[in-house]
């Protein structure tokens, strides 16, 4: 049968996305797949041509195809059988077993006998845009004018900035405090230094399919610093977040300093799981690490971040989606954001620059819904006074010179080395005593240890190896808790991965045999 006409259907749907400009031919390709997948033009069970056929009949290469098709099968939006060909899947989440509650009582109603409306988006005037807020995040925007780790081997979460070309950055820096703009002085009072937020918006939409217009950029101090401005206008003291369980412990940290509820929802192999019951204490905030998992490292399915998102629109709620090491995938491209996904614009963005170029930068990134950007750019100016000008102007340049680019294949390779070689090294050592997490990204593993094993004793004993790694289990809220121990590896010389490693490996096994 003739691959016309679905040919001629995706055609359509890249002509739409031509204004994207820059864009790869691969990636057109892919998000015109996909939103012709989302939208059900493409139904569940459709056969697609062949690479070959698609490829001839778009007048595109062959690998440009196959690329495009690659990813869509990474990410669950295509399956492939043998000798069979390939076929749209099923992307629907699973409807609810039970509705959630309509609505939920403030926990300020005691003061006037009444119950507060329901968070919920609403359309229209600047007064409806108002609501879209916490009765905190109104009155700010109304009035516009953990634990710290050493720097040992195995220590998560931490780059190896060691590698970060100084010598570049100080040439950057040094044509700016040369010129000394009074502008670059002040502090940042537009949401941040408009060409490096351009220059992040062009990054987040080529390559995490992040729907974002300049206006939506923020630039903050950091992820910890972006969190907490969405914890104070999005939420009120005793509103509900659920946080992934285990979950990382800066957000946990944020969340309670604001007097949120935390309810720890459970990640399986598929990211976070809302049961039920879970869903009978209706979230106002959900944060989410689903393109790498913060500590367990799986990737959120697709028919899982579809179900939140469906969550969140039907409850008003907000997803704060915390994209923290997303350049660090050691197989295949980095996988599309959550955001990207969303079509109520109930979904904050955000990214870092800590974990690729060096931890003390402290700058981070945010990507609002356009109802959003007004009152988030006053407040961030009024609680943060955020600056470092000059650095955000060499930053763009970094961006737009192509150097960030090059230095994140650079560092890629290096983690995927680093990584590659201390599974290799704990493998053998660690036999039947505990497993590797399977992860293909990140800056950290999982050993994954027997139930009942006494982790936080392990890393203890690991800390008098001159080893720092975290116990898996004082990642968790709830009162089911996982063992193991969370490993980083991105800031341990490759020379010494081995030497490590097997310290760490020696550690656990003995630990095993007095189990014995």
């Amino acid at each position: 049968m003739s691959s016309l006409p679905i040919a001629d259907l995706i055609l359509a749907e890249m002509d739409q996305s031509a204004r994207a400009g820059n864009v790869p031919r691969h990636r057109r390709l892919y998000e015109a797949i996909r939103s012709a997948i989302l939208s059900r033009r493409l139904p569940v069970g459709s056969k697609l041509p062949s690479t070959r056929d698609l490829a001839r009949d778009l007048g595109l290469s062959r690998n440009t195809v196959v690329t495009a098709f690659e990813q869509l099968l990474a990410e669950g939006y295509v399956s492939s059988r043998t000798g069979s060909g390939t076929f749209v899947a099923d992307t629907l989440p699973e409807p609810a077993t039970e509705e959630l509650a309509p609505e939920r009582q403030s926990r300020n109603s005691h003061h006037n006998g009444a119950i507060a409306p329901q968070h919920a988006p609403q359309e229209g005037t600047t007064a409806a845009v108002g609501a879209t807020l916490s009765v905190r995040g109104r009155r700010v925007a109304d009035h516009a004018a953990g634990h710290r780790y050493e720097i040992q081997p195995f220590v998560p979460g931490d780059d190896d900035f060691s590698v970060f070309p100084i010598k570049l950055w100080q040439r950057l820096q040094n044509k700016y405090w040369r010129e000394a703009r009074p502008e670059l002085l002040d502090y940042g009072q537009n949401g941040g230094y408009l060409p490096l937020r351009r220059a992040i918006a062009d990054y987040l939409r080529v390559s995490r399919s992040v729907r974002v217009t300049v206006d939506q950029v923020l630039i903050t101090g950091g992820t910890q610093h972006s969190l907490d401005l969405c914890a104070q206008l999005l939420a009120d003291a005793g509103d509900t977040a659920w946080v992934e369980d285990p979950c990382y412990w800066g957000a946990q940290r944020v969340f309670e300093s604001r007097d949120l509820d935390l309810h720890p929802v459970r990640v399986d192999d598929e990211g976070m799981n809302p049961t039920a019951e879970d869903q009978h204490k209706p979230p106002r905030l959900i944060y989410l690490t689903p393109s790498h998992q913060y500590p367990k490292s799986v990737v959120m399915s697709l028919a899982r971040r579809r179900l939140l998102l469906d969550i969140a629109a039907r409850t008003g709620a907000w997803i704060l989606e915390d994209d923290y090491d997303s350049e660090f995938r050691y197989t295949g491209r980095p996988l599309s954001s959550l955001q990207g996904l969303d079509t109520h614009d109930r979904v904050v963005y955000m990214g870092t620059f800590s974990k690729i170029l060096y931890p003390g930068i402290k700058v981070g990134y945010m990507v609002v819904p356009p109802a959003l950007v007004a009152p988030f750019r006053s407040a961030l100016y009024d609680l943060q006074r955020p600056g470092q000008m000059m650095q955000q102007a060499a930053l763009a340049d970094f961006l737009e010179q192509g150097h960030f680019a090059t230095h994140v294949r650079r560092i890629r390779q290096l983690y995927g080395q680093r990584r590659e070689l201390l599974q290799r090294t704990l493998k053998p050592i660690l036999g039947n005593a505990a497993t590797l997490s399977k992860e293909e990204s990140g800056l950290h593993l999982v050993i994954q240890l027997p139930p009942g094993t006494d982790d936080e004793r392990l890393a203890q004993e690991a800390a008098e190896q001159g080893l720092q790694v975290r116990a898996l289990s004082t990642y968790y809220l709830g009162a089911e808790k996982e063992r193991g121990l969370v490993v980083g590896y991105a800031y341990v010389p490759t020379d010494k991965i081995a030497y490590y490693g097997r310290l760490l490996g020696n550690v656990v096994k003995a630990a095993s045999a007095g189990r014995r």
